[in-house]
């Protein structure tokens, strides 16, 4: 089944279940207010939205409506928790490389992994928004899953059964903020400002053959300004698969129902499919020619990020979000 959230009921919007080729949607606050609500009392709960969404499916129900996406919030509009890896090795070889540092042995054993932000995310349409371009605005397509209950300590194998859902997000960084932050020691903080998730999140039964060993074997597909930007395989070149992550998060705590875990940005060692962030490019262009050329994003640009089935279909929905000058808070004099 197909889940999203209307922005109406709330900050943590109104769930509704969505029609497998995103055309139509019927509400489901009858039997859980919110995703969150549903994901904490997931087992007794996901048979009924299951059986409502094949309702809609067939037909068989009445007040379905057509599906808007710029009326959706994230199907997770704030979420207990975002944990972000980093499972793409070749992304991080040539970004290792490109500053003359070597790949650590531990990098191949050990994932990768920081506390994103997660009080609030952005809706699929709407805008990205920075104060200021001199930032190093970024976007990363990436892969994430969601959660329910998982306990502290379990193994892959454990883990594997805790994943209930997936969708994209689009991870904003700011890249000229990261080295100051990294080198203090004590990780991200300014430089990772809010995400983007995609309209919908699907169980895993919906991607068929596409969903197996615990990695999504499809393309993610990107563009900024229309522009073919990557097509880079989420299922190859994957170091740590998402039930991996999950017991590396896992290993000294629970996570609570509704935890985000991301793949990191989408890379593969074939550069020829293009990128899922300007980082990674930049990369590529400093390694062939001894400086980058892409710039980052500005105010105006327009990112899409979408992952479709073998057939075209598109699966979560497509992110789409217009970089934005941020206003200033109320009261406020001047920017920083």
């Amino acid at each position: 089944m197909k889940l999203a959230s209307l922005k109406q009921g709330g900050r943590d919007g109104s769930l509704i279940v969505v029609a497998r080729d995103l055309s139509r949607a019927l509400r489901a606050d009858g039997i859980a207010p919110t995703l969150q609500a549903a994901l904490d009392d997931w087992q007794r709960i996901a048979p009924r939205l299951n059986a409502l969404a094949e309702a809609l499916q067939a037909g068989t129900v009445a007040g379905s409506f057509a599906l808007d996406c710029s009326a959706l919030a994230a199907p997770l509009p704030r979420a207990y928790e975002f944990v972000d890896g980093s499972a793409y090795l070749p992304h991080v070889e040539r970004v290792r490389k490109a500053r003359g540092a070597e790949m650590p042995p531990s990098f191949y054993t050990d994932p990768l992994m920081y506390q994103a932000t997660s009080a609030g995310f952005y809706g699929p349409r709407d805008p990205l928004l920075a104060a200021s371009e001199d930032w190093g605005i970024d976007m990363e397509a990436e892969v994430i899953v969601v959660t329910d209950d998982v306990p502290m300590g379990v193994t892959p194998a454990q883990a594997s059964a805790h994943i209930q859902l997936l969708g994209l997000v689009n991870d904003v960084s700011l890249r000229n903020l990261i080295p100051a932050e990294l080198a203090k020691g004590f990780g991200f903080l300014q430089s990772k400002p809010r995400s983007a998730l995609s309209p919908v999140l699907v169980t895993p039964d919906e991607l068929g053959a596409a969903w197996r060993d615990d990695k999504l074997h499809l393309p993610m597909r990107t563009w900024i300004n229309g522009q073919w930007f990557g097509a880079a395989e989420c299922g190859e070149d994957m170091q740590f698969s998402f039930a991996e992550l999950i017991a590396h998060a896992a290993k000294t705590r629970p996570l609570a129902a509704g935890t985000i875990v991301g793949s990191g940005t989408i890379a593969n060692h074939d550069t020829a499919r293009g990128a899922s962030c300007l980082a990674e490019q930049r990369t590529v262009e400093t390694l062939r020619d001894g400086k980058a050329s892409t710039p980052y994003l500005v105010f105006g640009d327009v990112l899409r990020i979408e992952i479709s089935d073998a057939q075209g279909h598109s699966i979560f929905g497509a992110i789409e979000q217009r970089v934005t000058r941020a206003p200033l808070p109320a009261g406020g004099a001047e920017r920083l």
